[in-house]
């Protein structure tokens, strides 16, 4: 019995490691040119966006709460970077106003959900509704372009052969790791969703963490929005719609619980690269766009109910 319950903890805890494997191997059958270096780099180049944003997403969801207001800060951050830039604004003073604005949702974010107790849910819904009327407002509905050759760097530069979007994906996690695991306040967050009655018995000022959490979420997604605009060369209103969803996927599947408390950025990063390589394996098995939606659905389901019965055992 021990044994059995052992094993079924080893199964939950590394399930997503075991799901990415056995995807690694299909494709690799199924398609003689998935399994390339070549390939691998354009996997994780293209997931790049939504792994930064899961980034932030895992500290939000963490503390019991969610933001599916990141396709607007998404877009909202590249039509203001855009429109800064072409009005002769340096690209870096640039950036940094953009970030700013997106460190202001997060408090907007923050402060209805926290202060008057509204479900995070609904409050970044409506938050996501604005930020997409305000992007079609100020481009008009047309596209932004004609930045510098230099900006181009950040999306489409390369250091050696690896892209640079790829490095700050990577680094981005690093820095998560290290503040979940050995930091105060990143001990604080898993408290705040496992059990925030009694964090707040103890002392920790749990105003102060959801707000910092929030406001993390939406600078690191601004952080994507930039690499977004930078890669695309072209700021489009439309440029954040439905990033949401796939954000909150690479979390849930990574193991982060959707009650917060429970999951570990390692996972996310697993949990994102598991739809990455799905959707890049049927892309190269010439699937129809439509049957890839399917498909992913089925996998979110599978591993969430897969999750529940782990649990429940």
């Amino acid at each position: 019995m021990r044994n059995m319950k052992n094993l079924k903890t080893f199964f939950g805890k590394y399930a997503i490691y075991f799901v990415l494997f056995f995807e690694i191997v299909f494709f690799s059958i199924a398609s003689p040119y998935f399994l390339s270096a070549t390939n691998f780099v354009n996997v994780l180049r293209q997931t790049s966006i939504v792994g930064i944003m899961a980034v932030g997403m895992a500290f939000v969801i963490l503390t019991g709460g969610v933001d599916l207001s990141v396709g607007g800060v998404t877009a909202c951050v590249g039509v203001i970077c855009a429109k800064l830039m072409i009005s002769g604004w340096n690209p870096v003073f640039a950036i940094l106003a953009s970030l700013a604005f997106s460190a202001l949702v997060g408090i907007v974010n923050a402060f209805f959900s926290h202060e008057f107790k509204l479900n995070p849910m609904i409050v970044t819904l409506a938050t996501l509704q604005i930020l997409e009327g305000i992007a079609y407002i100020v481009t008009g509905a047309i596209p932004v372009y004609g930045f510098t050759e230099s900006f181009k760097v950040i999306g489409q530069g390369h250091v050696g052969s690896i892209p640079i979007p790829i490095i700050i994906m990577i680094a981005l996690y690093v820095i998560a790791y290290i503040i979940l695991k050995y930091t105060k306040f990143g001990q604080s967050i898993y408290g705040i969703g496992g059990n925030e009655e009694a964090v707040r018995l103890t002392g920790i000022n749990i105003r102060k963490n959801k707000y910092s959490a929030y406001v993390l979420c939406s600078v690191v997604t601004g952080i994507a929005g930039i690499i977004l605009l930078s890669r695309t060369n072209t700021a489009q209103p439309s440029a954040g719609s439905g990033y949401e969803m796939d954000v909150i996927a690479g979390a849930v599947l990574g193991g982060i619980s959707m009650s917060g408390g429970e999951g570990k950025i390692t996972g996310v990063f697993a949990g994102v690269l598991v739809m990455a390589v799905l959707s890049n394996g049927m892309l190269m098995m010439d699937v129809s766009e439509y049957w890839q939606w399917v498909t992913k659905g089925i996998v979110m389901l599978a591993a969430i109910t897969y999750d529940r019965i782990l649990k429940k055992g």
